[in-house]
């Protein structure tokens, strides 16, 4: 049997087995977790978590299906965090270089703390993201923010009280939109699809079970462009 650790879960102990992770311990110990969770691989930031462990007064943060739990841990999992969201429309931007000073005008409070960089779980340069929106520099932030997971741990640090992923997202989008070059590959593969050139394959795609499925996604090749 494994050893077991105390941690505390929402202010309630639990004995857990140690070195399991944070969402593996809080599921052994009877919670069915329905929100903050979500791919259990670490890539869709659904279960931002915050602790402190005993003899250190920072609290801490990770995902909890990444991080392995320590003895006397105290948990709390954020399945969500209220977050101001810009509703636009892509092909309505008239600037692409200056639209995200109308979106997100309060990207100007910045105050270059750095608290969102020390609190990213993907150790993304979060202050440098919002110098270069703050800048109108599309490409940079695209690729500096590229591997956020929209965990919402940054705007919960915010001291601006700023959404730094929100505007991230819609620097991504803006320059994938109008500025990054596409393809034409993927225009064929869209025609082709709609003239029903790949029918077959969905269909037998469609009566395969998931062994098969998973066992097909892990052979797949990959093409690097």
């Amino acid at each position: 049997m494994a050893n077991l650790i105390p941690i505390y879960y929402l202010g309630k102990k639990h004995m857990v087995p140690e070195g399991v992770t944070i969402m593996g311990a809080i599921e052994s110990s009877g919670h069915r977790l329905v929100r903050g969770c979500g791919c259990r691989g670490g890539f869709c930031g659904a279960c931002a978590t915050v602790f402190r462990v005993p003899g250190d007064h920072r609290i801490m943060v990770g995902l909890a299906c990444q991080t392995r739990v320590e003895a006397g841990m105290d948990v709390a999992i954020l399945p969500y965090y209220p977050a101001q969201k810009t509703i636009y429309d892509c092909n309505a931007v008239e600037n692409p270089a200056g639209a995200l000073q109308l979106m997100y005008p309060e990207m100007y409070r910045c105050l270059g703390c750095s608290a969102c960089t020390k609190i990213c779980p993907q150790d993304l340069p979060v202050m440098d993201i919002i110098a270069a929106a703050q800048r109108g520099n599309l490409p940079a932030v695209a690729e500096l923010s590229f591997d956020c997971v929209m965990c919402g741990l940054c705007a919960s640090r915010c001291l601006a009280q700023m959404v730094p992923y929100n505007i991230a997202m819609a620097a991504r989008r803006i320059y994938s939109h109008f500025m990054l070059p596409r393809p034409d590959y993927v225009g064929d593969r869209i025609r082709e699809i709609k003239e029903g050139v790949y029918d077959r394959q969905i269909d037998d795609l469609l009566e395969k079970g998931p062994e098969e499925l998973q066992k097909l996604y892990a052979e797949r090749d990959i093409e690097c462009i």
